[in-house]
């Protein structure tokens, strides 16, 4: 076995204590101490360098059967990951190579090189990166889960076409500022984003180029969606559920296309939540309304990466990313992205 030497005996991690109901409590959870395992055949262990916190982990805090099994009671929770190998037991992994994984919310993990982690209906493989090629935050943003989300939602569920005009909730988020701007690459008429504050709505416009973006909490989401696309829009990525989704549904074109991500604001809700009261309106459009999961469009990653990271590079796609330093700062930043506190893509540097 290769090993770096000095490693600490023990790794900080996050237990999942309760679960939460409503809103996510402190008291939920739990920062402890472990001990640091050693690699076994076909394992590397890796020293995490960044960690990933997503709206989707919320519904693996709940015991409701889901696409994916929830977290465990007492047992360290999970997420994406990028690191640095310090020791190996696997062939074709050296040490000081880097690892994306899905062993996050811990400062230390061991990882099969060889197995992927069954996440939900699919697998998610450990992937060496190259750290001199992009940010390694990168990966787990812009280049990762969170842009084959985008990628995969716009351009495949939504069935996105040129000349197109687009509306994205939650826009100012890793996935919707991704969605915006690859519909402009790709030839939108028009893009329109929702976001929570004024300072999100002018990155939105300036930095981001979408053609007209609104603060939802300054009035009706169906009155500024109208004002914003008076001709209405085509196709609809939802990330944020409720109100925008009912408006979006009374601003869909004939043969519009929405395409359901994600639905933040009911992840922490308590009583059922009443679904939006002019369903009746895709007979009239012929609409349709399709949600999809990132893992079920695996094949796609190639393309992407070929695609996005030539944006990345070139700097037609920007991105940003809300850094929060400290593993005894992850579940503060989790509980940012439920307040939707990030700009781009919510990272916690280790």
């Amino acid at each position: 076995m290769t090993v770096t030497p000095e490693l600490p005996a023990t790794s900080r991690e996050w237990h999942l204590a309760s679960r939460p109901v409503g809103w996510p409590k402190p008291e939920d959870f739990a920062l402890v101490e472990a001990e640091v395992e050693q690699p076994g055949p076909g394992q590397v262990l890796v020293r995490n360098k960044y960690l990933s916190v997503d709206p989707y982990m919320r519904g693996r805090m709940s015991a409701a059967k889901s696409y994916v099994a929830p977290f465990e009671l007492g047992k360290v929770m999970q997420g994406g990951a990028v690191g640095e190998v310090v020791a190996s037991e696997a062939e074709g992994i050296a040490v000081g190579d880097h690892l994306l994984h899905f062993f996050g919310w811990r400062e230390y993990a061991v990882v099969d090189a060889k197995h992927a982690v069954k996440v939900g209906p699919a697998a998610v493989p450990a992937l060496k990166v190259d750290p001199d090629a992009v940010p390694l935050s990168t990966y787990l943003g812009v280049l990762g889960m969170t842009g084959l989300t985008a990628y995969a939602g716009l351009l495949r569920t939504a069935s996105f076409k040129e000349g197109d005009s687009v509306f994205v909730s939650g826009a100012a988020g890793a996935v919707g500022s991704q969605v915006g701007q690859i519909a402009k690459l790709k030839g939108a008429s028009r893009v329109i984003g929702s976001a929570g504050s004024d300072e999100k709505v002018k990155l939105l416009v300036e930095e981001y180029g979408f053609d007209a973006a609104f603060n939802y909490k300054n009035g009706p989401v169906s009155q500024q969606l109208r004002e914003a696309a008076p001709d209405g829009v085509d196709v609809y990525f939802d990330n944020v559920g409720g109100d925008h989704l009912e408006a979006a549904i009374g601003s869909l074109n004939r043969d519009g296309r929405i395409a359901v991500c994600g639905m933040i604001s009911v992840y922490n809700s308590t009583e059922p939540v009443p679904g939006p009261k002019n369903l009746s309106r895709l007979i009239q459009t012929r609409g349709r309304i399709e949600g999809f999961l990132v893992n079920d469009h695996a094949d796609l990653q190639p393309q992407f990466v070929q695609e996005v990271g030539a944006w990345v590079a070139s700097g037609e796609l920007k991105y940003r990313e809300t850094v929060v330093e400290g593993i005894e700062n992850n579940l503060e930043a989790f509980f940012g992205v439920l307040r939707g506190d990030n700009t781009g893509k919510m990272i916690v540097k280790l």
